[in-house]
């Protein structure tokens, strides 16, 4: 029986598609991947596009025993990152944070969560943290408010906790169940993924 997080060799050889999903495997199970999950972690929260999650997906696929250690280190890293977007907000907004919004496209959402401050406050930040809106947008939006500091890091903390720590535990419970599908459905996987991924930017952009 092959255990869990080693390389099928004939999976391998199915091609180009397979060969790549398991060099990705193999450098997600490597020391240098847990430096760059926390560095975009880090940025994720300020300035940078892309989510950790395309990082500790692949990376608890290889090795599931680091879903808690992964998720202490997000949930740390994406608060202090977003410290760098509060600051941003706070003193940078009308170059640099007006310049990340517009870049994303992020303007008609930034007013309406400034506007949710006013009804809202600590909630929104909390619950805007757990959905998919980027993140950098809710910390640069905080620092443009001048939003409470300490509230802003309790409801980062809670944010963040829940996002990675449930991401984490659905890994650990059903990863060998994800990877054996994953790696039996790779080129249907991939389609709907890409699929997904723009439906909700489409969605994203209609609700904004």
């Amino acid at each position: 029986m092959q255990a869990y997080g080693a390389i099928d060799e004939t999976q391998r050889k199915k091609g180009l598609v397979y060969s790549l999903y398991y060099k990705i495997l193999e450098s997600a199970n490597s020391p240098r991947a847990l430096w760059m999950f926390c560095l975009v972690s880090f940025a994720e929260s300020s300035f940078f596009p892309l989510p950790p999650d395309l990082l500790m997906i692949p990376m608890l696929l290889a090795n599931r025993l680091l879903a808690w250690r992964l998720a202490f280190l997000g949930v740390l890293t994406s608060v202090l990152g977003g410290f760098l977007g509060y600051a941003i907000g706070y003193y940078l907004y009308g170059t640099l944070g007006e310049w990340i919004i517009n870049t994303y496209h992020l303007s008609d959402a930034f007013s309406k969560f400034q506007q949710g401050f006013a009804e809202w406050g600590f909630w929104i930040i909390a619950l805007k943290g757990l959905t998919p809106i980027p993140y950098k947008l809710v910390t640069i939006a905080s620092g443009v408010a001048r939003f409470d500091l300490v509230s802003f890091t309790v409801a980062s903390i809670i944010a963040r906790a829940f996002r990675f720590y449930l991401l984490a535990a659905l890994l650990w419970w059903f990863g060998p169940w994800a990877k054996e599908f994953v790696e039996k459905y790779l080129t249907l996987f991939l389609i709907s993924s890409l699929a997904i991924i723009i439906a909700g930017f489409v969605i994203f952009k209609l609700v904004s």
